[in-house]
């Protein structure tokens, strides 16, 4: 069983205050006939508070088509990215060169060359390390990232992994979109990168961790698909870009279907909902957190990392689960204490990792 020997998070420099970005969109969106009212309204149901986002916000105003504000993804994805997988491998006293495999995830920008590529040109790496870019998980991948990695090392006990998830969703916009589904991701979603560092069991670090922090291990595993549910969320690519699908399903399956799923996961391990010491839940959306505590039935306390994340920064995709192991991570929980990290993303789909410490 591989260990998480280190965690980082980042954000673009920008950051501006939920009031400050909702006044900015209701003038755009003024001259369509928009109920502003409702865009408000809207906008503070969301919790959120704040936002960090790519570039200046008056810059949004002039990215024209999808040419500009991707060009900008993959120049703001290697600045950020960067800083971020040297802050992970700082924790430890590793570099880039120590590393056997590099992932990245990312559904808000397309770069090829990948982000990842262009990374190992800026870091360190082997030539022989090996890549595993990812496209298309949205706010699954950074769950979906962390699985893939540690089922390597399960394999090459003695190698370490590092995850990178990088998600600008402010360079989506979709300025002439008034549907409910846009003004509600113009209200919601954020910027941010996050990366997750591992080693297999038989490595230095899991022997001898560094200032003998207590590291979680990876103990199992689950993907779930939900078949027809395509619908419920993605992204549909226009002439302007990526145009948010975003259905009101996602709450109510979010509460029906996640929770058998979740406990019979538990189950193949003697453990049940309440064994769970840690919750790294990706937080949606209000309702969406809301579903999830009563499907599991959950007390109002253990989602509050995922209520606290959303609120500070807005929902940041694929990046969420990574804010809140990041967290959890500095808390350092005790020996034994059990973990769920669990997200959803398009398909509609979900990925559950087991974790100890």
């Amino acid at each position: 069983m591989p260990y998480i020997a280190a965690t980082a998070t980042g954000f673009p420099e920008h950051f501006y205050s939920q009031e400050t970005i909702s006044d900015d969109l209701q003038m755009l969106w003024r001259e369509y006939g928009v109920n502003l009212r409702r865009v408000a309204k809207i906008h503070e149901n969301t919790t959120v508070e704040g936002r960090h986002i790519a570039v200046p916000k008056e810059e949004y105003y002039e990215l024209r088509g999808w040419e500009e504000p991707n060009a900008i993804y993959a120049r703001v994805a290697v600045e950020l990215g960067q800083a971020v997988l040297e802050k992970a491998f700082g924790e430890v006293g590793l570099d880039a060169s120590d590393v056997d495999l590099f992932a990245y995830a990312s559904t808000t920008g397309l770069a090829i060359p990948t982000i990842d590529a262009r990374l190992m040109n800026r870091l360190p790496f082997r030539p022989s390390t090996k890549r595993m870019p990812m496209f298309g998980l949205g706010c699954v991948a950074g769950a979906i990232g962390t699985s893939r990695i540690a089922d390597y090392l399960e394999g090459h006990p003695t190698e370490a992994a590092v995850f990178l998830a990088e998600e600008f969703c402010s360079l989506t916009i979709q300025k002439h979109d008034v549907s409910i589904a846009n003004l509600i991701a113009c209200g919601l979603f954020g910027d941010a990168a996050g990366a997750v560092l591992m080693v297999g069991d038989e490595h230095p670090l899991a022997k001898a961790p560094r200032n003998g922090r207590a590291m979680p291990r990876v103990v199992a595993t689950r993907s779930v698909f939900f078949p027809e549910t395509e619908h419920f969320m993605g992204w549909e690519i226009k002439e302007t870009g990526m145009q948010i699908v975003l259905s009101a399903d996602v709450p109510e399956a979010s509460r029906t279907l996640l929770s058998e799923h979740v406990e019979d996961f538990l189950g193949e391990h003697g453990l049940g909902v309440g064994d769970v010491g840690r919750w790294v839940c990706h937080p949606g959306g209000p309702k969406v957190i809301e579903a999830i505590e009563e499907g599991l039935g959950l007390n109002g306390s253990s989602l509050q990392r995922s209520r606290d994340v959303l609120r500070e920064v807005g929902n940041v995709s694929s990046v969420s689960v990574l804010l809140i192991l990041d967290e959890v991570m500095r808390e350092t929980p005790p020996p034994g204490t059990w973990g769920l990290m669990m997200a959803m993303g398009p398909a509609f789909c979900a990925e559950l990792v087991l974790l100890r410490w």
